[in-house]
């Protein structure tokens, strides 16, 4: 298919979030197709920084055909500041993206998504009672959303209402402690948060202290509260990132940034404790250039996990064991472009789609569900600054 390109449009420069941007988840043939054409539809929403060189004016949409790897243009769905991370609700109906208001203060920002067309209507906009939001997570309820701010350094709950709009932050949970990094480390920056499959948890990475905070949740207030035991630790000066549960086992694999690492935990999923298994570098042996790790995902096999590296720019590939979630035998593919900050699997797992941001790419790649093995597909979206991509199901 020939290269789509979405125009590049320059935006203000979003203050609150130079301290993050600074700091620089079938086999090899064709998918088979579903029963019905109209099954297999879906939308690709990304987020797009705003600043910057090539930067983007907010969300835009690709149509999907997930039975033939076919992508359609829509274009700008929804012009805002900085919609760096998006979540969609279990009904598919609604689509949340991080942002910031006129005063630069952090707030999430909710949309109905039309099924048929893909287009975005604002439904509202609430504060997320931080600075810098940057990721946020949906409560498989639907009822809750969870919001890390990078600053100051916290996790906040928010309601979700029946029409899909939020309401004001419930809870507002502030990190606390410092690591080893005087200039990246003083203090708390909360950089993810997911809720544990069961919905009973929220755990969230804090690059500034190396640990996990685990909250428990109650989805009926949409309040979360520290849990006992509070955190589990990464390994001092690691920068935990981003977060990652095995589909169907009790595991949960962790990227960190700044030592460039991929830690395995052990999930306890009835006192959301995680006992540390194995880290492993994302990197091959004797690299020694700068670069940084982005996005964790695992195959919805539950076979592979595979991570993203800013620098090197790859996406590294690991066999998981089934028999105790320990990683091995990476392998290393390169995106065919620069900065690769996010990562993810259509809805099928049949293809993957690595967000080059500093080229301002989209490159897809066929998954070998019997290697895990990534290869080209040809496909090269142009998209401003790409920095998340989610998927909702188009209408039958």
């Amino acid at each position: 298919m020939a290269t789509v390109t979405l125009p590049s449009i320059s935006a203000a420069f979003l203050a609150a979030l130079t301290v993050l941007l600074a700091s620089c988840q079938p086999a090899a043939n064709t998918p088979a197709p579903n029963n019905a054409a109209a099954d297999s539809r879906y939308f690709a929403y990304f987020g797009a920084q705003t600043e910057g060189d090539g930067a983007g004016k907010g969300i835009y949409a690709y149509s999907f055909d997930a039975s033939t790897g076919e992508l359609s243009e829509i274009g700008l769905v929804a012009e805002m500041t900085y919609p760096a991370f998006l979540a969609v609700h279990p009904s598919q109906r609604y689509l949340y993206a991080v942002t910031a208001d006129e005063e630069r203060r952090g707030a999430v920002r909710s949309f109905e998504v039309d099924r048929a067309s893909g287009k975005l209507k604002m439904l509202n906009q609430v504060l997320s009672g931080g600075t810098a939001p940057v990721h946020l997570d949906i409560h498989p309820s639907g009822r809750m959303l969870a919001v890390a701010n990078y600053l100051p350094g916290s996790t906040s709950s928010l309601p979700v209402k029946s029409d899909g709009s939020l309401g004001s932050a419930v809870s507002v949970l502030d990190h606390y402690g410092s690591s080893v990094d005087p200039r990246r480390q003083s203090g708390p920056h909360a950089h993810s948060v997911n809720f544990s499959p069961d919905g009973r948890f929220a755990i969230a990475a804090d690059l500034g202290t190396d640990d996990l905070f685990v909250f428990r949740t109650d989805a009926e207030k949409a309040s979360l509260a520290f849990n006992d035991p509070a955190f589990a630790e990464a390994s001092p000066g690691s920068g935990p990132r981003h977060l990652a549960f095995h589909p169907s086992a009790p595991y949960c694999y962790v990227i960190n940034e700044m030592n460039n690492t991929l830690t395995a935990f052990r999930w306890d999923a009835e006192q959301g404790a995680m006992e540390r298994i194995q880290t492993l570098s994302t990197l091959p042996e004797g690299y020694s250039e700068t670069s940084y790790t982005a996005e964790i995902r695992v195959h919805p096999s539950g076979k592979y996990l595979y991570g993203s590296n800013r620098g090197h720019d790859s996406i590294v590939r690991f066999d998981v064991d089934p028999d105790d979630g320990k990683l091995s035998m990476p392998r290393w593919t390169p995106t065919q472009g620069n900065f690769p900050r996010n990562f993810n699997f259509d809805p099928s797992g049949a293809f993957l789609f690595a967000e080059n941001q500093n080229s301002g790419t989209v490159v897809v790649f066929r998954v070998d569900r019997e290697s895990g093995d990534l290869t080209p597909t040809g496909q090269v979206l142009s998209v401003p600054r790409p920095a998340c991509l989610r998927w909702v199901k188009a209408a039958s």
